[in-house]
């Protein structure tokens, strides 16, 4: 469920337009205007502001906030006024260009879309680049990281109900053999994970659960240090449990020693029109505090009233 508030009365695109134009100008920005219009509209009506904006000034809307908005409030607001697939465009280069083993962007993009907006994300991603997603990622990955990466980013997973009870035996058990080989690379492991439906990997999961006593996750915790093994974990928990997935990069991002600002923006930006209440409850759930008030705490200004207003938490 969306934390996304919208006012019942919306003004027109041009209304919303010429509201911006004026946060733009006169004695400095005014950066509660923006935040007041742009924070309380869906996608649909962001991609309509920003053809409107265009089309009456001539100049794209994200640049006239990326010269009038600065540091961390700047980059969450133009994530946020991205329309979806261009951001996960925009997300999955950057994650490419400064790709390091622990990189889950790239996972996250894969994993926690659907088919239809993963698609959608890659085409961006060619309309914007000139290249393939699958052809950056092959280019900027090694080893086991691009073996499981890009046939990751490649998926269309069929999103029907149906589940092949057979196979997912079948395929826990070959699972299991993998794992306890230590064959974690394996081109079966790989194919499990990268081209199964929500569904049957989750049944394929549970008899693994069932038939030999462990979660598979903590099978692959054989070795803490292994970045390829918490990578196989994330894209397991991205699949089956999202909102735990992306529970535990906030906990992460803000419950530490410096708040990591690039992955509480993009988890607040990329959940807030899709499952970020679910997000909340859980992490409330986990850590007995409310999601909105450990980021109060840990964030200043501008940008913890962006992040606030998305999470529901401001007046629209």
């Amino acid at each position: 469920m969306a934390t996304l508030t919208i006012p019942e009365a919306i003004p027109s695109p041009a209304d919303d337009c010429e509201q911006l134009r004026k946060a733009f100008h006169g004695w400095g920005t005014n950066e509660k205007l923006i935040i007041s219009i742009l924070a309380h509209r869906n996608a649909a009506q962001r991609r309509a502001i920003r053809e409107a904006y265009a089309a009456t000034y001539g100049e794209d809307l994200l640049k006239s906030l990326d010269k009038e908005t600065t540091g961390d409030f700047e980059r969450l607001v133009l994530l946020w006024t991205l329309d979806p697939p261009e951001r996960d465009a925009w997300l999955a280069n950057e994650a490419i260009r400064k790709w390091r083993p622990g990189n889950r962007v790239l996972i996250e993009i894969a994993c926690a879309r659907s088919s239809g907006e993963l698609f959608a994300a890659r085409q961006a991603y060619h309309a914007r680049y000139k290249r393939s997603l699958e052809e950056d990622v092959a280019v900027h990955t090694t080893g086991d990281f691009r073996k499981l990466l890009v046939p990751l980013v490649s998926s269309y997973r069929y999103e029907g109900p149906e589940v092949n009870a057979t196979l997912a035996k079948s395929e826990a058990k070959m699972l299991h053999e993998k794992i306890s080989e230590k064959a974690h690379n394996d081109e079966d492991v790989i194919r499990i994970l990268t081209t199964r439906s929500k569904v049957q990997l989750i049944a394929t999961l549970n008899h693994y659960n069932n038939e030999f006593g462990n979660p598979v996750n903590k099978d692959l915790k054989s070795d803490p240090n292994d970045e390829f093994l918490t990578a196989l974990r994330a894209t397991i928990k991205c699949i089956c449990c999202p909102e735990k997935y992306f529970e535990k990069v906030i906990r992460l991002a803000i419950n530490k020693m410096g708040t990591d600002e690039h992955a509480l923006s993009r988890v607040i930006a990329t959940r807030a029109e899709v499952d970020l209440k679910v997000i909340n409850e859980a992490y409330y759930k986990r850590n007995s505090v409310p999601l909105d008030r450990a980021i109060a705490k840990d964030t200043r200004g501008d940008y913890e009233r962006m992040l606030l207003a998305l999470l529901g938490q401001e007046d629209a």
